[in-house]
């Protein structure tokens, strides 16, 4: 026959510390318990682990018990951060941390792997119109955009960067492309700046490469082309970008003595194309919307192709979606700041050269669950 041993309390030799076992079948405990002490390779090196074991993981500072197929951990270390302009009320159980501006995103306390981010680089800006004989100019390239629902924050201070768009290219004659846009940072990760427009002729009629690429401008010597894009197109529904970002290409040129200039890259969709004839100059691609910050809101839009008053009724392009700046008959309109949009491209007006509308600056934003 086994035997028992009954007891309602045990107690240590002091009498202070003890075990007391309730008729409801609890068990109360004065003073702490004490888990055992292992580190994860220790952990994960026992292979008959009992289901419902309970360790404290010394690697990462966390109770865990074992659910009988995995480690689970039971004890989470709230996660604290600071940086930028910090918001709790715009997203339910979420704090945002918006950068307009260089600054630091710091981690004080916690691990979480929820961490959002939206990183979009600054815009091109979009081609110049020399006075002389010619047509519409390229619209600038939007910046690229890297964007995750699952990156893993601990503590630390991660340096960011919001790049700067670019410059609108010059009335010279000849006249310049604009100028590329500048890349946005969170930690060691980027977002390349869009690339600029090309002019209605000379040297830089091409759009360059970037983020997305700058639309090509006027040329008779053509087709020309645009820039070309980091990144394959995205989408609302990815939760994770590719690793340069997503950007497209900006559009060529029609190629004719009045071909039309090509629309800048967005960053989810290419640049459209000039035409063959008019001077039309093509829309830029439209961008990507995020609800990151609490409501859908578009980033990345490539800048629209300028025109020429000439002969014909010749028609801008417009913005893409998310910042892009409309080309025009006369200066090209800017991209929006904060927005990684692209200039707009511009187109001669008589005897009158123009200048390029300059790339919208891009934007860094952080969000994570509280």
């Amino acid at each position: 026959m086994a035997s028992e041993v009954r007891v309602n309390q045990i107690q240590n030799r002091s009498g202070l510390g003890t075990v007391t076992f309730n008729n409801d079948g609890s068990v109360v405990f004065a003073g702490a318990i004490g888990l055992g002490t292992v580190t994860t390779s220790q952990r994960n090196a026992g292979v008959s682990t009992a289901t419902g074991a309970l360790v404290y993981n010394s690697t990462s500072n966390e109770v865990q018990s074992y659910n009988g197929t995995e480690w689970i951990t039971l004890s989470n270390i709230p996660f604290i951060a600071t940086g930028g302009t910090e918001d709790t009320t715009s997203r339910s159980g979420y704090k945002i941390h918006t950068f307009t501006s260089p600054g630091s995103f710091v981690v004080t306390q916690g691990t979480s792997s929820s961490v959002e981010y939206l990183i979009v680089g600054g815009g091109g800006g979009g081609g110049g119109a020399s006075p002389g004989p010619g047509a519409g100019a390229g619209g600038g390239g939007a910046g690229a955009i890297r964007y995750t629902t699952t990156y893993t924050g601990s503590p630390g201070t991660y340096p960011i960067t919001v790049g700067g768009g670019g410059g609108g290219g010059s009335s010279g004659n000849p006249a310049s492309g604009g100028t590329d846009g500048n890349t946005s940072t969170f930690g060691t990760l980027t977002s390349a700046g869009g690339g600029g427009g090309g002019a209605d002729k000379g040297p830089s009629i091409d759009g360059n490469p970037g983020g997305s690429g700058g639309g090509a401008g006027w040329g008779t010597d053509g087709p020309n082309t645009g820039g070309t894009g980091s990144g394959a197109p995205g989408g609302t529904n990815d939760s994770t970008s590719p690793t340069n970002g997503w950007g497209n290409d900006g559009g060529n040129n029609g190629g004719g003595s009045l071909s039309g200039a090509g629309g800048g890259g967005g960053a989810g969709a290419p640049g459209t194309p000039g035409n063959s004839g008019n001077y039309d100059g093509s829309p830029g691609g439209n961008g990507l919307s995020y609800s990151i910050s609490g409501s859908s809101t578009a980033y990345a839009g490539g800048g629209g192709g300028g025109a020429y008053s000439g002969p014909g009724t010749a028609t801008t392009g417009t913005g893409g979606s998310g910042g892009g700046g409309n080309g025009a008959i006369g200066n090209g309109t800017a991209g929006t700041a904060n927005t990684g949009g692209g200039g707009g491209g511009s187109g001669r007006t008589g005897t009158s050269g123009s200048t390029g509308g300059s790339g919208g600056s891009g934007i860094v934003i952080i969000a994570y669950p509280v």
